[in-house]
């Protein structure tokens, strides 16, 4: 016999289900228009929220980050549901305009507006639970830089068969480390730039390409953060580590790749362990390259390679100097063309010296204008330290007593040509702006050619002689004196000057910032007949030799922050002094009277911040 079972049900519980079945498929009916005004509601919550989190994508991706796959794939359904939704509510209008026409005891309409209640429901649900999905902490993360990143090129005219040496040697097995050497603007910057963009577009072995610019003042961290923003992620974490801890994991990191380092502006030697760089070999197939403007600093890195990166052959030098000129400028007077091609030879190949004068002179129509901004590059801003800012005041009245600026009977409008000037050798970044708007400052590479153009060739060889910040406790040698026009040896350690050098042709000489300078000896200004501006700035002179005053074409004098204590009568013998500056000359007391008035050519006297006194009535 089978199992006998029974089974027994309430009536009051099939009535209840019955009742709540009943119940809820009519509030699909009856509360459709409620349920379609929740669920535009809701969607436009929705949307709010969208906005949101795609606004935080936008900001963290503005930070090189890469947003999250869940935040997208997010994005990316509320952007169908909203689609659906849209529908959902469009169809939802139309049932509800049929009701109000139709009537609800319709049967048909009964079906249909049961069918899109339900709908409206549900969607309701899904809106809710995509909202909730969309409460992220994090929408983006941090992405690994690229094995190689672009860098801005410039011109590469006639460097191309430097470029396919140092290439070839990356190839070689046995060549690990390649230095390129040269002068300042010869193009070695370009051509490692070169080098790190032709990776982007050739197949290699590398597994990342590194670029780091070292400067003068050498900074390990900095250099490693370059390279740890290359290897891992340079947050906080890492740059509170020691510089030895920071090397390690460098080195452990480098160590597991084929990289290429390219370093560029080296100045002195650097412990490539120190920095945590495994040296480059056979073993590891790794390269680095750098530049610099030493063959002795090569040899120091242990360069596998050495490669001379020379001056441009006329031609391309021409070719260059023409691109940035531009063909209006050099057709607008016959003079101009041939004067062009004058700079062009003197800038002796190098390119930056090519490109930087082609740019000043793209807006000089007349031979007049080529002649002032050449000249004064080539015999001024040049002579001052390196990084040092200089007075626009100071360097007009230079120009103004060597004769560089045209005679005005207006002194403002000798001013306004000289700041006219300045402004345009700014625009050509030949000069720099410094957080001081009445000064500016010579960048080091343009200096250095403007420095090598005047001391080393052809006519200008000898004419100046230019010592700035080099240590010096003593003058040269005199006999580099006999030649020059112009001397410089501003921001030294020399503590005093004796001899008679003899300088037929001398017009400035500055001494300024030699902070130990205490004497100069009588005699010394001897045998300079021609000397036009004299500059003892920042020094410790207390005493002023008496052949100081037989300089008859002397027309600056600055003695601005010096000990002097009394300026002597025979002062009035400098006839042709235009410049007279005693700024922080707090020591001085005593100024003869009738000598300042006694100086008919006098256009400036600075006496800020001076100590003397008026004895007669000066």
């Amino acid at each position: 016999m089978g199992n006998i079972f029974s089974v027994s049900f309430s009536t009051n519980d099939i009535t209840g289900c019955c009742c709540d079945c009943a119940a809820s498929r009519a509030n699909y009916i009856c509360k459709l228009e409620e349920n379609q005004v929740t669920l535009r509601t809701e969607l436009q919550k929705l949307r709010e929220l969208r906005n949101d989190v795609s606004r935080k994508v936008d900001v963290a991706e503005r930070q090189q980050m890469k947003r999250l796959d869940q935040v997208q794939g997010w994005l990316s359904r509320v952007e169908a549901m909203e689609t659906e939704v849209i529908q959902l509510i469009g169809d939802g209008a139309e049932t509800i305009g049929e009701k109000r026409s139709c009537g609800s005891c319709c049967p048909k309409h009964y079906i249909s507006s049961y069918k899109l209640g339900k709908k409206i429901v549900r969607k309701i649900q899904h809106v809710v639970t995509l909202m909730a999905d969309g409460r992220f902490e994090e929408v983006a993360d941090s992405v690994p830089p690229a094995p190689v990143e672009a860098l801005p090129s410039g011109s590469t005219v006639g460097l191309e068969s430097a470029f396919k040496e140092i290439w070839r040697c990356i190839g070689e097995e046995n060549v690990g480390i390649i230095g390129l050497y040269g002068l300042g603007g010869v193009g070695k910057t370009t051509l490692l730039i070169q080098i790190n963009n032709h990776f982007l577009t050739t197949s290699h072995d590398f597994d990342v390409v590194i670029w780091a610019v070292v400067s003068r003042t050498l900074n390990v961290d900095e250099i490693q953060n370059e390279i740890w923003e290359k290897v891992g992620f340079c947050d906080d974490k890492w740059k509170s580590k020691s510089r030895h801890v920071e090397a390690k994991d460098v080195w452990k990191a480098l160590s597991k790749k084929r990289f290429v380092i390219l370093l560029d502006d080296m100045w002195e030697q650097m412990d490539l362990l120190e920095l945590g760089i495994p040296p480059p070999d056979q073993q590891n197939k790794s390269k680095l390259i750098l530049t610099t403007r030493s063959q002795d600093l090569c040899c120091q890195m242990g360069a596998h390679k050495k490669i001379q990166v020379k001056s441009l052959a006329w031609k391309d030098a021409w070719d260059l100097f023409q691109k940035y000129v531009g063909e209006d400028t050099l057709n607008s007077d016959p003079e101009i063309s041939e004067l062009a091609e004058m700079v062009a030879k003197e800038c002796c190949g190098l390119p930056l010296a090519l490109i930087t004068i082609g740019r000043a002179m793209a807006s000089k129509a007349t031979p007049q204008d080529w002649r002032h901004a050449i000249r004064v590059l080539q015999t001024s801003a040049s002579k001052f330290p390196e990084a040092v800012t200089i007075s626009k005041e100071r360097l007009i009245y230079h120009w103004i007593c060597e004769g560089f600026l045209d005679e005005f009977d207006d002194m403002i409008e000798v001013k306004n040509q000289g700041l006219s000037i300045i402004n345009t050798l700014l625009h050509a970044c030949l000069l720099d702006e410094t957080s001081n708007t009445c000064s500016v400052k010579l960048h080091d590479v343009v200096r250095d050619m403007a420095l090598w153009i005047t001391g080393e060739m052809g006519e200008m060889k000898g004419k100046f002689l230019v010592q700035t910040s080099a240590g010096l406790t003593q003058a040269p040698e005199f006999v580099k004196w006999r030649m020059a026009e112009r001397i410089s040896l501003v921001a030294n350690r020399i503590e005093k000057l004796t001899g008679s050098p003899t300088c037929p042709n001398l017009s400035t000489l500055l001494l300024d910032l030699n902070s130990d300078l205490h004497m100069i000896s009588t005699g010394f200004f001897q045998f300079m007949p021609n000397l036009r501006v004299l500059s003892l700035s920042d020094t410790k002179i207390d005493v002023l030799p008496s052949d100081i005053f037989n300089l008859v074409s002397l027309q600056y004098l600055d003695l601005s922050g010096t000990e002097i204590k009394k300026l002597p009568v025979e002062m009035r013998n400098l006839v042709k002094l235009k410049s007279l500056k005693l700024f922080r000359t707090f020591k001085l007391c005593s100024i003869p009277g009738g000598l300042i008035s006694s100086l008919s050519m006098l256009q400036m006297v600075n006496i800020y911040r001076c100590g003397f006194y008026e004895s007669d009535g000066t």
